[in-house]
């Protein structure tokens, strides 16, 4: 599926039980070894050290720790630069920051923050202000990662069928909005396919509406099958039938993705013995492509699919027929 909504994303690490892992960012080894030792005896703190500022960034997204000391006077680059890279990286984007300088200045702490630092330290401070204040941004850090992950998981929710876990149809309708307009402004094609799992009424009837729920996630997950790009979205629609949006695809290949799609739940082979079209489970197909133009809508299109597969049950089901788009004024 398309949208970062649905990109795969890694179980948040629970707070009480993550482990913070700092990385020091500083010229001067013996700095390095007196905060090493300040956090030798926490057992639960990782320290990492760089010497060099300029391999910061690199090292920061392979660690990924949860909380970054930093020097402002470095060679090479300035500290407050190295502040700003390190908030323009998307791996350390919201990763705190405590710089630490050799003596309070009001004008350069204040300057800092506006880069992005979380903390302000004159080096080196007290161990034990050291370790809270290494645990208070690193907690808080996590937590927010858990309210990011949270949110994006009750999106996800609110988006997605919960018996097929493909998209719903809420979601279908932004989706085709939003890539409508992407196509009416670059002039690309669209195509949109609707099916329809033929004569399941009967199907529920014949085996229950416990193995038609099976039946619908399976077709659901080989219509997902036929789609070969992540642009790609499929959809339920509504009780047995489907939609699927294609940017960026002609007629030819819509119609290709539809006969895909047919020949993927055909080749299930789920037995449907009270079926009139074949002893298993088929669906018939409208497709239909188009550029979109500002004289007719995407609802049109999906009024043309929908005709298609209209056609396509009352010519004997199990097919593909593609959609004769005529355009008008978009209501």
């Amino acid at each position: 599926m398309n949208d970062e909504i649905y990109a795969p994303y890694e179980q948040p690490p629970d707070p009480d039980s993550y482990r913070v892992s700092v990385l020091l960012v500083d010229d001067q080894p013996i700095i390095a070894e007196a905060v090493r030792r300040f956090l030798a005896d926490e057992e639960d703190i990782e320290f990492h050290y760089c010497q060099d500022p300029a391999r910061a960034i690199k090292m920061a997204s392979e660690i990924r720790p949860t909380l970054i000391l930093q020097d402002l006077v470095m060679p090479e680059i300035d500290g407050l630069t190295l502040v700003r890279y390190f908030r323009a990286n998307p791996s350390t984007r919201i990763v705190p920051i405590i710089v630490l300088s050799s003596k309070e200045e009001p004008k350069v702490k204040s300057e800092a923050f506006a880069m992005g630092a979380n903390d302000y330290l004159v080096k080196l401070p007290d161990k034990i202000e050291l370790v809270a204040r290494i645990r208070y941004h690193s907690r808080a850090y996590v937590n927010q990662i858990q309210r990011d992950e949270a949110f994006r998981a009750l999106k996800k929710l609110s988006v997605t069928d919960p018996l097929t876990n493909i998209a719903n149809r809420r979601y279908f309708h932004e989706f085709l909005e939003r890539e409508w307009q992407r196509g009416l402004r670059n002039k690309t094609p669209l195509g949109v396919i609707i099916c329809d799992i033929d004569f399941f009424k009967l199907y529920n009837d014949s085996y229950g509406h416990q193995q038609g729920d099976i039946c619908l996630k399976s077709v659901a997950s080989a219509l997902k099958k036929a789609l070969l790009r992540p642009g790609d979205l499929v959809a339920r629609y509504g009780g047995e039938e489907f939609v699927a949006v294609l940017p960026e695809t002609d007629e030819e290949g819509t119609v290709n993705v539809a006969e895909r799609m047919n020949s993927n739940v055909e080749a299930l082979g789920l037995s449907h013995e009270a079926s009139k079209v074949a002893d298993h489970v088929t669906i018939s197909v409208g497709a239909v492509s188009a550029i979109p133009a500002s004289d007719f809508s995407a609802d049109l299109m999906v009024s043309a699919a929908d005709k298609a597969l209209y056609i396509a049950k009352e010519n004997g089901r199990n097919r593909v027929v593609r959609g004769d788009l005529k355009k008008k004024p978009a209501s």
